[in-house]
């Protein structure tokens, strides 16, 4: 499966987009688990903390459970 470089730190991004739409941790998970991607909370945590490198398949799934586009989980990054 391909992944993003982890020289890019979205996780930062990914937890101001889900606090902006008053999402827990638990409801993502739960939201990507039925979407097909398996996912535990150590891992979701260690994507929000760029600990590990995020697939396209969970960025891809992130943006539907969102409703944004992909643009806003690297907006800042060359601030």
């Amino acid at each position: 499966m391909q992944k993003l470089r982890p020289d890019m730190n979205i996780g930062g991004n990914i937890q101001k987009i889900r606090y902006s739409r008053k999402l827990t941790q638990d409801q993502v998970i739960a939201k990507m688990n039925l979407m097909g991607i398996q996912i535990s909370k150590s891992t979701y945590a260690k994507l929000e903390t760029n600990r590990m490198n995020i697939k396209v398949s969970e960025l891809v799934a992130m943006k539907e459970i969102f409703e944004c586009e992909f643009n806003d989980f690297f907006e800042e990054l060359n601030e």
